[in-house]
């Protein structure tokens, strides 16, 4: 009997050593090889280069391709829709990503109950038929034409889908589908690359879209090698605590879209809704009376939304200050600090600063810098900013407020939650015409002239 050959694979970049290594050569992690043996395919069954393949494909001229429109499926759910840039498109394979317990199979059975009149075969690996069906009398959907698969092989599951002719595939999950032709266990490192690439084929060559549900390490990244990230089309990650009944998924790759989108979702008893206006979710309204609470402009995708930024400021205990950011780029928070100190000439050298953007976001956008500073300057002077004020502006290491992108949505959209006055960065204002806006618009240069504004 032939002796099993085996081989050492990176579980973060998928790349194999025939020993043992501590540090990966390619990704630069430690730790992270793990043993898998493999079947060596018998030289016969291989393909040769330089064979004939019978003519199937042939290059074609650039010019000669049609650039016709991705026909896509309407998922009947606004945000889902958004973020995948429009709808699921044909023939696509798509990966969620998220905790455990975060709402992964929730999201897509109940996408998939909503979707009366497209066939639909919902794999599962983890949960028998009797669980999927407790779980779709709470959503309380109705889909006659849903078929239910409990399979982890995925030869079995490439038979079933033959015989059924599903319009949508969706395979829960991944980790705990196998192969027979890896001698390997399932959620393995072989094991997952091989089946998402025979997937892939499946759905390229059928036109049929493919869902993935996908486990997360706890680092938060997805399980399995980075080489899964690399096979579909779109990864979309679902964030949000357990204990809180928010959901954020966002998109980390797409190649049908952009990957500037973000959903927000609140978990219900009957299941998934859509917040189709986070503005009014992320800002609290008892908030009058209290310091160190500042309202941002932001632009999450083509999304404008407000949200809260908070800060506190309070005298260091220990001779080191602390420096803590929620939501933030805690190195940006230091900047806008140093800022502070340097340009408007407000001491913080001996005091701790805690920043937090409520609603558990996570935002990039520099237009929240002015909110940033101005929180923590009314936390640091104990002086309430006004109820009716909102503002966005970049802030630079002069300490002049930079103009900041899509001026006119952020506008609008203050208007429409009722704010009163904004502050935004001089000369930001270039083919807007803001007569007809109610909202009182300040233009400011420098963040004195924005603290003049706020605090007189």
């Amino acid at each position: 009997m032939a002796k099993a050959k085996t081989v050492y694979v990176c579980s973060n970049c998928g790349a194999d050593s025939p020993k043992w290594i501590g540090k990966c050569p390619s990704c630069g992690e430690w730790n992270t090889y793990v043993e898998e043996i493999v079947a060596k395919e018998p030289a016969g069954k291989r393909a040769l280069y330089g064979l004939p393949d019978g003519g199937k494909v042939r290059p074609v001229l650039l010019c000669d391709i049609t650039s016709e429109e991705e026909s896509r499926i309407d998922l009947r759910d606004q945000e889902l829709n958004r973020i995948l840039g429009g709808g699921l498109v044909k023939g696509s394979l798509v990966l969620i990503g998220g905790e455990p317990g975060i709402g992964k199979s929730t999201l897509v059975l109940q996408t998939v109950l909503g979707l009366n009149g497209l066939k639909t075969l919902y794999v599962s690996g983890e949960e028998s038929s009797r669980q999927l069906k407790l779980r779709a009398d709470r959503i309380a959907h109705e889909n006659p034409d849903c078929f239910i698969l409990c399979e982890t092989n995925l030869e079995q599951i490439f038979v079933q889908a033959q015989n059924v002719q599903p319009d949508l595939l969706i395979i829960d999950s991944i980790q705990t589908i196998y192969t027979e032709v890896v001698e390997s266990s399932p959620g393995s490192i072989t094991q997952v690359r091989e089946c998402s690439a025979a997937i892939l084929k499946y759905a390229k060559e059928s036109g049929t879209p493919v869902l993935l549900i996908g486990h997360i390490n706890k680092e938060g990244s997805i399980a399995g090698p980075k080489v899964l990230e690399h096979i579909v089309d779109t990864v979309l990650q679902f964030e949000g605590d357990q204990h809180y009944m928010y959901r954020i998924l966002r998109s980390i790759k797409n190649r049908f879209g952009s990957t500037a989108e973000l959903g927000i979702y609140e978990m219900r008893q009957d299941g998934l809704r859509e917040v189709s206006n986070p503005s009014e979710l992320l800002l609290t309204q008892n908030h009058e009376g209290l310091s160190g609470v500042a309202i941002a402009a932001a632009i999450e995708g083509v999304r404008p939304f407000l949200i809260e930024t908070q800060a506190l400021v309070s005298s260091a205990v220990y001779g080191t200050p602390q420096r803590s950011a929620t939501g933030f780029d805690l190195r940006r928070m230091n900047m806008l600090l140093a800022v502070l100190e340097k340009r408007a000439g407000f001491k913080l050298v001996q005091k701790d600063v805690f920043l937090n953007i409520a609603g558990g976001l996570k935002v990039n956008d520099p237009a929240i810098d002015l909110a940033v500073i101005s929180a923590v300057l009314s936390s640091s002077l104990d002086i309430t900013i006004e109820s009716g004020i909102c503002m966005c502006g970049e802030v630079g290491l002069s300490g002049e407020i930079r103009p900041v992108n899509r001026i006119e949505q952020r506008i609008l959209e203050a208007e429409k939650l009722g704010f009163s006055r904004i502050i935004i960065p001089h000369n930001n204002l270039k083919g807007f015409d803001s007569s007809k806006c109610k909202i009182q618009i300040i233009q400011v240069r420098k963040v004195e002239e924005a603290f003049r504004q706020l605090f007189g």
